[in-house]
């Protein structure tokens, strides 16, 4: 399941990646287009530039922007950053890898054997979708 950071970023990005010209989009031009809290929208954009997604501009006409093209973004990086791990265990994330307490043995272990599965169709389709992809119309 996916958290509300997670969805109100992909709004936020979504929103900027629409705008036809590209200039600098406003924290408050978003959050009251996407009905996001501006204080809850500003740490999650700060997320986002942090990870070199976002870059910002500021004074009377400032705001946040793409750094690259939508095309150029995909969706497990904007995944990665606003969620954390795609794998919905540690034993199996590619990124974040943590052996499972409970678990003397994972290659006996039926569920790694599951959740290895699951994640690399999530990935796949995360992979090989961009931005660009998600803002269609």
């Amino acid at each position: 399941m996916l958290s509300k950071k997670t969805k109100y970023g992909l709004k936020a990005l979504s929103f900027i990646a629409k705008k036809e010209c590209k200039d600098p989009v406003s924290i408050s031009e978003i959050a009251k287009c996407e009905n996001i809290s501006q204080k809850y929208l500003e740490s999650i954009l700060l997320n986002l530039k942090k990870a070199g997604v976002l870059s910002s501009k500021k004074g009377k006409t400032g705001g946040y922007y793409l750094l690259k093209e939508p095309q150029d973004i995909p969706m497990s990086k904007i995944i990665r950053v606003l969620e954390g791990p795609i794998a919905m265990l540690p034993c199996v994330s590619l990124n974040f890898y943590e052996k499972c307490d409970d678990c003397p043995d994972e290659e006996a272990c039926s569920v790694h054997e599951l959740m290895i599965q699951v994640r690399d169709s999530t990935l796949k389709i995360l992979e090989n979708t961009t931005l660009a992809d998600y803002t269609k119309k």
